[in-house]
């Protein structure tokens, strides 16, 4: 999730029990180039079983995009077809390449035979409900190696609108016998259960509803092993973690790009604060250009229990 999974992020949701994280997705021919941010999306440092999102669409820089992650230190290669931004699948990569299998098979086999390291391959459900070819792009992922499937439960039409269709992840766990994980909506650990009864999944993986609750991975994690919700953290451990995100984006982008990176996070954190103001307070935290102030602000926003339903 580009601008979301950074690696003050990951840090933060492994500390907490996260099983596996996965990097902001990486453009393949800019990674190559030798990009700085893209490099820095792509870091790994302080993440057991690091894991690289790459995108693209020609086999040549995909391949050596993934050869490059793994030489960092990448100990899997995860290949995105399933981001439906404009600016991604207008290139024709990301979900765009949902419409040209053919063209997709050839990156999955151009990415395995760069690497010695497991590749994973995240997909939508088809680009539309005239295309719901999901089933057929795992088939031939999973002939080429791929080692793991991720279906997020729309098409890339849907964009982000309704509900995750989690029955029809079922199509995609019937059609392979390798590992499947279900994606889209999962904000609790009820989601999670329904989800992986209605999907036939192994696992599930969690996105938006993490911004903010880094912890919340976790937290579902222990819940679907024990039955039993861990209890949210408390102020002090909520209060260290979004401040230590915050100044991990502003030591890696510097202060004015750290700054913009920070935003929808600095939110998420504050988000359903029982403070009295916490609308004004949550204003200024997301404009302020005040380090110090920021780091003020998330103290008081998170000094008391979140207000119920809305963490």
């Amino acid at each position: 999730m580009a601008g979301v999974t950074d690696i003050g992020m990951r840090r933060i949701a492994m500390r907490f029990g996260a099983a596996l994280t996965v990097s902001e997705m990486l453009d393949a021919e800019f990674y190559v180039s030798g990009d700085r941010e893209a490099a820095i999306r792509g870091a790994g440092e302080g993440i057991t079983l690091h894991i690289v999102q790459i995108a693209g669409c020609a086999p040549g820089p995909l391949g050596e995009a993934a050869r490059l992650a793994e030489a960092a230190g990448a100990a899997m290669i995860d290949i995105n077809m399933g981001c439906p931004a404009k600016r991604v699948t207008g290139g024709v990569a990301g979900a765009a390449l949902m419409r040209d299998l053919d063209l997709a098979t050839r990156l999955v086999r151009s990415v395995i035979g760069a690497v010695k390291i497991p590749v994973s391959l995240k997909m939508r459900l088809g680009w539309d409900e005239s295309t719901m070819n999901a089933p057929e792009l795992a088939r031939r992922a999973e002939a080429e190696g791929i080692a793991m499937l991720t279906v997020h439960g729309r098409t890339r039409s849907q964009f982000y609108r309704g509900k995750a269709d989690w029955a029809a992840i079922r199509n995609v766990r019937q059609a392979v016998s390798i590992s499947v994980v279900a994606n889209g909506d999962c904000t609790s650990a009820v989601d999670a259960a329904a989800m992986l009864e209605a999907s036939g999944a192994d696992a599930v993986m969690i996105g938006r509803a993490a911004v903010g609750r880094p912890w919340l991975v976790g937290q579902i994690a222990d819940a679907l092993t024990d039955g039993r919700m861990p209890s949210e953290p408390d102020a002090t451990l909520r209060q260290e973690a979004a401040r230590e995100h915050y100044k991990t984006l502003l030591s890696l982008f510097g202060k004015e790009k750290g700054l913009r990176h920070a935003r929808k996070h600095l939110d998420g954190y504050a988000r359903g604060s029982a403070h009295p103001n916490a609308a004004a307070l949550r204003a200024r935290l997301v404009t302020s250009e005040n380090p110090t102030e920021v780091e003020a602000l998330l103290t008081t926003l998170l000094a008391t229990e979140p207000v119920a339903g809305t963490a």
